[in-house]
Order: C-alpha cells, then structure tokens, then sequence
C-alpha cells in the first residue's frame, strides 16, 4: 500500500493515526527527512541598513519570525554593514542587485531621494515571485511599479521609529499581485516590531501624518513636559522619566480600555482642580489646532513627494 505525501499528511492529523504511524521505523524518520527537506525558508532582503532597518531586523529576531541566516541585506558604507553583522548576524551580500536576487520578501528600506537609483540597480534582478515591500515616504505603488517598469507584487508600508523597541505602528497597503497568503506572511513579519494594519492605499498619507511623522511631535511634548517640571524645581533626568512614563501609560490606558480619549481626559478633571487649568491653558494655546495643522503638514508633504 503506498501514501501519497498528502494523504500521509492527512492520517497525521488525526492523533491516534498519527502517533502510531511516527512510531513506524523506519518510515516515520523517512517521512520526516522528506517533510523537513520539503520547508523552504524564507529569505528576507533588506537594501538599506539604517535605522527603521535594524529596528525591524530586531523584531523579527526577537519574535523568532526569522532565522539571522535567512535574512541578506546590503548598505553603503562598510561601517554599516560590519555593525548590522556584528550585531545580528545576518548575511552581507555584495552589493544591492545580490541581495535582490536571492531574496523572497525584498524590503526596500531607503529614503525617497534615494530610490530611483536603488530601483535602477536591482529591477532587472527582482524575480517575478518575489514580493517587494517599501517603505519610503510618498512613493505611491503606481509610481514604484513605473520605476521598476514591470508589474511585481509590491507592498507599501509606513513604520515608525517606535518599532526600535518593538512597539512600532506600520500602516501598510498592496497591489493585486500580492495574494491573500503572501499579505498575511507580510503582515507577521511587519508585526515583529509592534502593530501592523492593512489600509486603502488613499489613506497612506494620513498614515504618514498620524503614526509616521508623529513620534518627532510626541518627543516635542515630552520634552516641553519635562521643562515644566524642572521649572517647578524637579532635577531634568527624574523630569524625563516622570513625563515618558505618563505618556506611555496614557496611552496604554486609551488601548487597553478603548476609551475615548476625550472621556479619559475628563476623568482627570476635577472641578475646580489643578488639571482643568492646565487644560484652559493649552486651549487658550492652540494647543489641538497647532497638532492637527502639523498632521496636515505632513500629509501634504506626503502627497507631494
């Protein structure tokens, strides 16, 4: 009596099949050598080894979604690409056009300014299997299957320097090449490095203004925070950690409980309190029409890359 490899496969899902065909030697060790011998890792390429590189790199290091052997990548300068080695044992490649050859999931992970010239180096080595991921600014995937002048399976995505420490947030959007199964593999390795969401393509620029330029203006408030503090005679470093771990927990209370924030401003409220006053003042401020104008900014910057 002979199995096929998939109806082999379809006794081991049941527990009392399975476990007696394991204990068939030397048939169960042959299946399994064939199993093992049929997984076909994945090989993820990185062209850039910056920041947004290595943070996302770190993420999926550390939620074990990829091996440091299974992850090529290249960058300019030989200092960058000896750190990037150092630090996480990944494999360098020659240069841009090795990387993109070899590479299953390609993440394009340059400044706008320089993907033109990227493109140019590696279009004629990407395969047609092979599903590219970008992650500059402003590049619609429109223009970016124009650069590479032919049709790939391309995925946008927006992260955020949080992903440095594992608590990103990536707007990310496709074209119809890239198939159901292949979103969700991106999607896991996106979600290595914090919150991964699929969005129409028409709201990435809002994705820029909201999670991707944002951080710059969290960082402005904490460091305003903290200068209040030492105004009032607080030393600066307890200042720093006081005001970072306010925000952090603000905004773990807003998702974790799915509260408005409006409301959960109003808990901290008390009439005739000290917080209400402190409230008036940024209202007297400008305080929300000065953070959405600079939402808006970034959208229209965006938009016009």
């Amino acid at each position: 009596m002979y199995l096929t490899l998939a109806a082999f496969a379809k006794c081991l899902s049941q527990p009392s099949v399975g476990l007696d065909i394991w204990r068939m030697q030397p048939l169960g060790s042959l299946l399994a050598g064939i199993i093992e011998e049929r997984k076909i890792a994945m090989k993820i390429g990185f062209i850039g080894l910056g920041n947004m590189a290595k943070a996302m790199i770190g993420g999926m290091l550390a939620k074990g979604v990829a091996k440091p052997e299974e992850i090529l990548g290249f960058a300019k300068t030989e200092k960058t690409r000896q750190d990037v080695k150092e630090k996480y044992g990944i494999q360098i490649l020659e240069d841009n056009a090795a990387v993109a050859a070899l590479a299953d999931a390609l993440i394009l992970a340059v400044k706008p300014q320089m993907f033109g010239e990227v493109i140019r180096q590696i279009k004629d080595a990407v395969r047609e299997d092979t599903l590219v991921v970008s992650i500059a600014a402003g590049k619609t995937i429109v223009q970016m299957e124009e650069s590479f002048g032919k049709k790939i399976k391309l995925v946008r995505c927006m992260p955020n320097t949080p992903a440095m420490v594992g608590e990103g947030c990536s707007g990310v959007c496709r074209n119809e090449l890239v198939e159901d199964k292949e979103m969700e593999q991106c999607m896991e390795l996106l979600g290595s490095f914090g919150i991964a969401e699929e969005v129409p393509e028409r709201l990435m620029d809002a994705v820029v203004g909201v999670s991707g330029s944002s951080p710059a203006f969290v960082f402005m408030f904490l460091e305003a925070l903290a200068d209040g503090a030492v105004k009032a005679g607080m030393p600066r470093a307890q200042a720093y950690r006081f005001a970072a771990q306010t925000v952090l927990g603000s905004a773990k209370l807003m998702l974790e409980t799915g509260k408005h924030p409006g409301e959960l401003k109003d808990m901290v409220c008390s009439p005739g309190g000290t917080t209400i006053e402190g409230v008036e003042a940024l209202e007297k401020r400008g305080f929300r029409s000065a953070v959405m104008t600079a939402v808006d900014a970034c959208v229209k910057k965006s938009e016009n890359m």
